[in-house]
């Protein structure tokens, strides 16, 4: 089967440990662009933490796409359409951001075109978002009349230990609902249902005329497992959680020793 499509995450796989893409890595993809093969960037981060790198990448140029806030958003770089926008129900925001009051520690966050806003209390776990986005984060006294607004995702932010203790009762109570998972052992995510980064794929992949047979996946963390078991050729990365290691059918080296390069030379540039 001839893989025409490869899938990346960011934060773990396409970047390394300084948040960049390392020159060799660039290189590779924009030559296999050239080949006529398919990039698509794929990430929890809102748009305009992905836009930058699909510049770098020249996505525009070669008719890549971006998945961000875990696949809500599909954008097709071409011309910057939004192919498809999936938003929470709004009714939903105010009684969870009240539920998350009551844990102290844990913050709600969500974002706007420009800005990650802040329900609760800030925390040191935004700020990597923040950096990881280029984008301030703001903090809201009225987090719900904020959010007015569609919605692509919120997170709930804080130390690994406290959100274990809350990830349960919200999956429970918005079970049908909602679709709520770790993507960091310090960010759980509150979604729209159904959406991951999978069924994303899968909707832009039918577009295109192709299957999962067609695609290969690259990913380090939970958020990324979907679309490992979907794609025709699932990669975890070395540097990858063990959980994401074992839903993969390959291994490659981390995202500081070009691991992505090495799957596209692999497996790409041949076919």
């Amino acid at each position: 089967m001839a893989y025409e499509v490869i899938a990346l995450d960011l934060d773990g796989t396409l970047t390394n440990s300084q948040k960049v893409i390392t020159e060799p890595t660039r290189r590779g993809l924009i030559e296999l662009q050239k080949s006529g093969k398919t990039v698509i960037l794929a990430s929890g981060r809102p748009i305009n933490g992905v836009v930058y790198l699909a510049e770098e990448l020249e996505l525009p140029r070669y008719g890549g796409y971006t998945l961000s806030f875990n696949g809500a958003r599909i954008t097709r770089c071409s011309d910057g359409a939004v192919i498809r926008n999936q938003t929470l129900p709004p009714e939903v925001i105010h009684p969870i951001w009240e539920y998350v009051k009551t844990i102290p520690g844990l913050d709600l966050i969500s974002y706007t075109d420009t800005e990650i806003l802040s329900g609760i209390q800030d925390n040191d776990f935004n700020l990597v978002e923040a950096r990881n986005c280029r984008i301030d984060v703001v903090p809201v006294d009225d987090f719900p009349s904020a959010l007015d607004f569609p919605v692509n995702k919120m997170i709930v932010s804080g130390e690994p230990a406290l959100l274990q203790t809350v990830a349960g009762p919200l999956q429970e109570a918005y079970k049908g609902r909602l679709s709520i998972y770790f993507s960091e052992p310090f960010y759980l995510e509150i979604m729209p249902l159904n959406v991951d980064k999978a069924a994303a794929l899968d909707f832009l992949l039918k577009t295109m005329g192709l299957t999962a047979e067609n695609l290969i996946c690259c990913g380090d963390s939970y958020n990324d497992i979907s679309m490992i078991e979907y794609a025709g050729l699932g990669v975890a990365m070395a540097n990858a959680q063990p959980v994401v290691k074992k839903a993969a059918d390959l291994i490659t080296a981390s995202n500081d020793e070009d691991g992505v390069l090495r799957v596209i030379e692999k497996y790409m540039m041949q076919t």
